[in-house]
C-alpha cells in the first residue's frame, strides 16, 4: 500500500512542475511579441565603401567624418539597398586591388572610368562628370596643355598616383618623347599642389573640382580656362560581384531619376 502510495504521489508532482512550467513560459517553443519584434530588428548588412578623402567636394573629412558627394549617394543608394554603410579611407592606388579580392565592397572616389580600369573592375553606370585641369602659378608661362606638351618643353608636372591626371599625363609625355622623371607623384592632390606652391613642379594636373578648392586654400595658383579632358565617374567593382552590382545600379538609377544625386551634386558645386 505504501508503495502504491509513493507512485500516486511521485506521479502527481511530475504533473505539478509541468503546469508550473507551462504557466511560466519555459519549454514553450512559440515566441513571444517581443521575441518576434527583435528578430524583425536583424542588424543590417554593412555595404563598405573604399575612398581616399582628400578630393573635394567629391570626399573630405569634417573633423572626423568623411562627407562629400560620393559619401552622401553612396548613404542614399545604401539606404535603398536597406544596408549599413561603412567608409573606408585608403590610399586612390590600393581601391582597386581591395575591390579586386574582396576586402571592400566597391570602389568610389571620383574614380574614372576607362578602359585600362575596366580590365581590373567592372563599373556602375554613370553618377556624375568630371574634367582633368591644370593648375599653374599665376605668374606661370604656361596657358594650355599644349604648352606643357610641346616640342623642347620640359615642365615639371605633380599628379596624385594613378588618378586619370596621372595616367593621361604619363601617356601623352611617352608620346612626346619626353622622359617620365618630368612627373612626380604624389599620394594626395594635397601633397602635389604643395609642392607646386613651393616651386617643386610647375604644374599640377588634377580634377576640376577638386582644383578650385585647393586654389581657393592656396594664394598665388591659378586654373587655366582650357580642360585638359572630359571624363565620366563611376563605382567600381569586383568582376565577379555582378550581383551587388546590379543592386547598386538599381538603385543608383532611382535616385538619378527622382533627382536625389543631382540635389547632392549641387548641394557640393554651386552653378557658376
Amino acid at each position: 500500500m505504501k508503495k502504491i502510495l509513493a507512485i500516486v504521489l511521485a506521479i502527481a508532482m511530475i504533473a505539478s512542475v509541468s503546469m508550473l512550467a507551462a504557466c511560466s513560459g519555459k519549454g514553450d517553443t512559440k515566441s513571444t511579441a517581443a521575441e518576434d519584434a527583435k528578430s524583425d530588428t536583424t542588424e543590417k548588412a554593412t555595404l563598405t565603401m573604399a575612398t581616399n578623402a582628400y578630393f573635394p567636394p567629391y570626399e573630405y573629412y569634417e573633423g572626423e567624418k568623411i562627407i562629400g558627394i560620393d559619401a552622401e549617394v553612396a548613404q542614399a543608394i545604401a539606404d535603398k539597398l536597406d544596408m549599413k554603410l561603412e567608409i573606408v579611407d585608403i590610399e586612390f592606388d590600393s581601391i582597386i586591388a581591395g575591390v579586386q579580392t574582396g576586402k571592400y565592397d566597391m570602389g568610389m572616389a571620383g574614380m574614372t572610368v576607362t578602359d585600362e580600369r575596366k580590365q581590373s573592375v567592372d563599373f556602375s553606370d554613370s553618377y556624375a562628370k568630371g574634367i582633368q585641369s591644370i593648375i599653374v602659378p599665376e605668374d606661370s608661362e604656361i596657358t594650355s596643355i599644349d604648352d606643357i606638351l610641346a616640342e623642347g618643353a620640359e615642365y615639371k608636372l605633380g599628379v596624385q598616383l594613378s588618378t586619370t591626371g596621372d595616367l593621361y599625363i604619363s601617356d601623352d609625355y611617352e608620346a612626346a618623347g619626353k622622359s617620365a622623371d618630368l612627373i612626380t607623384e604624389f599620394q594626395t592632390g594635397n601633397d602635389a599642389v604643395a609642392a607646386l606652391s613651393t616651386g617643386k613642379v610647375d604644374a599640377v594636373i588634377i580634377d576640376n573640382e577638386p582644383a578650385k578648392s585647393y586654389v581657393a586654400a592656396s594664394s598665388g595658383l591659378k586654373i587655366l580656362d582650357t580642360e585638359y579632358v572630359a571624363e565620366d565617374y563611376a563605382i567600381c567593382f569586383a568582376k565577379d560581384n555582378t550581383e551587388l552590382k546590379d543592386k547598386v545600379n538599381g538603385a543608383l538609377k532611382e535616385l538619378i531619376a527622382d533627382g536625389t544625386v543631382k540635389s547632392i551634386i549641387d548641394k557640393y558645386i554651386k552653378a557658376e
